[in-house]
């Protein structure tokens, strides 16, 4: 592919030539199998070794309209040789299958890409649901990229007539054909889908004939037919990985699997509540099937159930957690005021999705950073945590159990649709790695002389954990103000100006029992850091790294613990002469610094949905020295 994959917005080439990194999209209508293709796509890269990030891209609609602009679905793949941590600028390749998928991504391919198109779709109903007055494939509109078009829905019909599926089950194989034909160009084994097609339809041995015969029909098509000779077979070499044992995962199985291994780490049952909400709703699926490591599932029928069961849970000795996106957080932020105020361990996992209301459902957005740390009635503090990357995710859900089990709290851990959607490789720890932090539980009164004191502070300002029905320490709960030690009812103005800071300090004390903010890349001071938090970290992390290749005095920071901040920030910002804040939303980590440290902090800011490119962030690099 010499002529197709230029080196440019992706991670530049080897010495002989061969490109060190490439993106590639696959985009058609939402029926079309797009994210099952990029899925499978993503299996046979990372089992060849290959250093990848994903970006699928869905549609909110449920089901709109076939061949539609709305209803498009694109799934982009950013893999290569060597280290690759976002899901890359522009592809380099563009697999478009109907008009509407290539209206709506072509100008997001790069100058010189490859273009491969099926033209059976492009039909006169087509193009004009797609908006377009004349067929782009014939009128030279799309002269400045390569393009490749053949009749894929014809092709794939043929590879799969033997099998006497209808019409409309054929064309349900044309994902598989394309699949077949990108592992052909990129010099993938088939051996790994063809027997993940034989579990899928294990129950339907046709359908998984026919899928197989349709993917070994692409991958033919490449290897024979004369499809130009820009277009020629690619082998990206593998990355230089740490030995250990890998896999690729998405965020949401992260943050399942983190939840798990943070319960097992306090040694208490995990009791997940939960209500279905984009997107979100992967973690109650994954951890719903993995009840044997002592997990229980509740689908409640509101948001308002779900965090309330969970609360429930930890009252009586689990460890409670519950999920949502921003709207359904909204609704569970009373409940979570009741946690606060009863001093209860409960992690709450929030999957931020573009905002307001109903908003941008199945796009990403970091706007819910105010609503972590601010939003809820009267002083609620609570820490709030983000992960940065779907690997990162693990580390930050067993983080967020630690910190509400120790300081029995509520904990927030943010991540967004970008994360948890998006896979990546991810090197399975070792469990001897990870300190235990085994909860514990007030067993024996408190109080020599008369009753137990349910909230009797220790040195870090946390009270006991009591089991309901532990002999001799029954106790008075709620979500009503209380006396100090006794928990008896007791709003008098003195008192509640003494619970409402004991309540703040032990979340702020926080700050002396989390790891110092280091730099994530650059030095200690200097003119320029850039600040960021959660996913915009890739993206940060690669201009920062070419801007510094140029000789550019400036740093990356990352911050993983949101509230309370490490105790050395102020002073670590307080190093640059200048800072800018990244992230997708108007400006809400930037006011948080400003605020806490008197820095001046300036926003660079995206709500469009789509992550930043590495692109944005460095000419933001480049104003800021100029």
């Amino acid at each position: 592919m010499a002529t197709v994959l230029e080196a440019g917005a992706n991670e530049g080439r080897s010495t002989d030539n061969t490109p060190e990194a490439v993106v590639v999209r696959f985009a058609g209508d939402s029926g079309d199998g797009m994210q099952l293709t990029g899925g499978q796509f993503t299996l046979s890269t990372a089992l060849a070794g290959n250093d990848l990030a994903t970006f699928p891209d869905f549609p909110a609609e449920i089901r709109a309209p076939q061949g539609t602009l709305f209803g498009v679905s694109a799934f982009q793949i950013n893999f290569g040789s060597t280290e690759i941590s976002t899901a890359g600028d522009q592809p380099d390749v563009l697999v478009a299958m109907n008009p509407a998928a290539l209206k709506t991504n072509v100008g997001q391919l790069k100058a010189g890409g490859l273009i491969i198109a099926d033209s059976g779709e492009f039909n006169k109903r087509n193009l004009e649901k797609a908006k377009y007055e004349s067929n782009p494939l014939e009128d030279g509109s799309l002269a400045k990229w390569n393009l490749l078009a053949f009749d894929i829905s014809k092709l794939t019909m043929e590879s799969v007539k033997p099998f006497g599926l209808g019409n409309k089950e054929a064309l349900r194989c044309k994902n598989m054909w394309t699949l077949g034909l990108a592992l052909w160009m990129f010099d993938r084994p088939r051996q790994p889908l063809i027997d993940w097609l034989n579990t899928k339809f294990a129950k339907n041995k046709v359908l998984a004939d026919a899928n197989i015969a349709a993917l070994n029909a692409g991958h033919a098509y490449g290897e024979t037919a004369e499809i130009g000779g820009q277009v020629k077979k690619l082998h990206i070499e593998a990355a230089p990985q740490t030995p250990g044992l890998y896999r690729t995962i998405t965020g949401a199985d992260a943050i399942s699997l983190g939840l798990i291994a943070g319960a097992q780490l306090a040694e208490l049952p995990l009791f997940f509540g939960g209500y279905p909400i984009t997107p979100a709703s992967a973690i109650l699926h994954n951890l719903a099937k993995l009840k044997e490591f002592g997990v229980t599932t509740f689908q409640a029928e509101d948001e308002i159930a779900a965090v309330a069961s969970a609360i429930g849970a930890s009252y009586a000795g689990s460890l409670g957690v519950t999920s949502s996106s921003g709207p359904g957080i909204a609704l569970k932020t009373e409940a979570i005021g009741l946690a606060v105020m009863t001093e209860l361990p409960l992690v709450i996992v929030n999957s931020q999705r573009g905002g307001p209301s109903t908003g941008l459902p199945t796009k990403t957005e970091q706007s819910d950073l105010y609503q972590a740390v601010y939003g809820r009635n009267g002083d609620t503090p609570l820490p709030v945590i983000a992960a940065r990357s779907p690997a990162d995710a693990f580390d930050c859900a067993i983080e967020a159990c630690r910190l509400a089990v120790q300081f029995m709290t509520p904990v927030m851990l943010l991540t967004d649709g970008y994360i948890g959607n998006a896979a990546e490789p991810w090197k399975v720890p070792d469990p001897e790695s990870f300190t235990p932090f085994p909860a514990k539980f007030l067993e024996e009164n408190n109080n020599p002389d008369g009753k137990v004191l349910p909230y009797k502070r220790d040195e870090n300002g946390v009270r006991p954990w009591i089991k309901p029905g532990t002999p001799d320490l029954m106790h008075r709960i709620g979500g009503i103000e209380k006396a100090p030690d006794t928990g008896d009812l007791d709003y008098s103005p003195a008192t509640h100006q003494l619970q409402t800071d004991a309540r703040k300090a032990k979340v702020d004390g926080i700050a002396n029992h989390i790891p110092a903010q280091e730099v994530s890349q650059g030095t200690q001071s200097g003119k320029l850091a850039l600040v960021g938090w959660g996913s915009t970290y890739g993206a940060i992390h690669q201009a920062v790294r070419r801007a510094r290749a140029k000789g550019l005095d400036v740093s990356h920071i990352h911050i993983r613990h949101i509230w309370p901040m490490p105790a050395n920030l102020g002073d670590l910002l307080r190093g640059y002469d200048k800072i800018i804040v990244p992230e997708m939303n108007t400006g809400q980590l930037k006011t948080v610094l400003r605020d806490q440290y008197l820095v001046d902090a300036r926003p660079l800011n995206k709500v469009s949905g789509q992550p930043f490119t590495i692109a944005e962030i460095e000419a933001a690099i480049e104003a800021a020295l100029a």
